[in-house]
């Protein structure tokens, strides 16, 4: 017969435990408690309650203050893209020819985030890769992600590693909005598209009066 007296407590430990949670104070009336209670620890074998609580919230805090930092930067970074994106919408608006936006388009943001291409492609029906990409790719309006080298080819002339592909307004015509980077992981199916929506939006405008 097997003894089950020291695997099965004599007491529910569900109950306790929403007791302790109802009743937080419990161990400030019982303090001699926190010093005999010893809890199992992976380097140090076993450290008392306090111990215990004290170097939970040493992790918690460097928890946040990593999390604060990540903010921080991401903070930071939206703010250089929000001052990038408002300086090229400016020097877009003065263009005053298609041949002008595409150079002020391109080499903005090549140097700004490295991207290897940047392109405004026009579909025509005769075309069927690129009418392919427009209906298969751009079904939605943006695609992000990887291509294949056939499509790559078409679109850039080269492999690329990744690209944001977004369909301007029918007032522009079938025109693919496109942008390129080496970095196969640079652009991928989950990321926000605020940047390329606000600078479709604002060609979208733009080429409908030049």
């Amino acid at each position: 017969m097997i003894d089950t007296s020291k695997s099965t407590p004599p007491f529910d430990e569900i109950l306790i435990r929403e007791y302790l949670l109802e009743n937080p104070d419990f161990f400030s009336r019982y303090p001699e408690l926190l010093l005999a209670m010893r809890i199992p620890h992976a380097e140090r074998g076993a450290v008392s309650l306090v111990e215990r609580q004290q170097e939970m919230l040493r992790q918690r805090v460097s928890q946040l203050e990593e999390e604060i930092t990540a903010l921080l930067a991401m903070a930071s970074r939206n703010e250089q893209i929000f001052m990038f994106n408002s300086a090229l919408s400016m020097d877009l608006l003065k263009c005053e020819d298609m041949g002008e936006l595409r150079q002020v388009l391109s080499s903005g943001l090549k140097e700004q985030f490295q991207f290897s291409h940047v392109r405004l492609i026009t579909v025509h029906d005769i075309d069927s890769e690129l009418s392919q990409i427009w209906s298969k790719r751009l079904d939605s309006g943006y695609y992000f992600g990887r291509l294949t080298k056939e499509e790559s080819k078409r679109l850039f002339g080269t492999e690329v590693g990744s690209v944001a592909l977004s369909r301007l307004s029918k007032e522009c015509g079938q025109v693919i909005f496109a942008i390129a980077s080496q970095d196969p992981m640079h652009f991928h199916p989950e990321m926000d598209y605020l940047l390329l929506s606000q600078l479709k939006q604002l060609l979208d405008h733009q080429l409908t009066k030049i």
